[in-house]
């Protein structure tokens, strides 16, 4: 069956760097949209990121753009968020999604699959 695992969450410092990433089974990682979503205590699940299917397309919530990077990885079925200068208001559970048919930045009712989630925290 298809997973998503994401890992390299944690705690840092505000102004340092963390690195997540998503590994991928069960599934040809090309065919798929992928994107980072994020979601703290009582609110909803927040876009952050995405990546067409060959990584030729990006795209960014605008409260990370500059400082956040997705890429992908389709022969080693791996997507990576690289983090830097975080801040406290990036602290929240972040998600590896997939989407057969295009973003779904807008849409979230159209990711097909979902990671479990890792924990990013940021100190002040």
């Amino acid at each position: 069956q298809v997973q998503l695992v994401e890992s390299g969450g944690g705690l840092v410092q505000a102004g340092g760097s963390l690195r997540l990433s998503c590994a991928a089974s069960g599934l040809t990682l090309g065919n798929y949209y992928m994107a980072w979503f994020r979601q703290t205590p009582g609110k909803e699940r927040d876009f952050v990121a995405e990546s067409s299917w060959t990584g030729g397309s990006t795209f960014y919530a605008d409260s990370v753009k500059g400082r956040f990077t997705i890429s992908r990885d389709n022969a080693k079925k791996m997507v990576y968020l690289q983090m830097d200068s975080l801040k406290p208001e990036d602290t929240a559970i972040y998600y590896c999604a997939a989407s057969r048919f295009g973003s779904a930045r807008a849409s979230p009712q159209l990711v097909a699959y979902w990671g479990q989630g890792t924990q990013v925290t940021v100190s002040s």
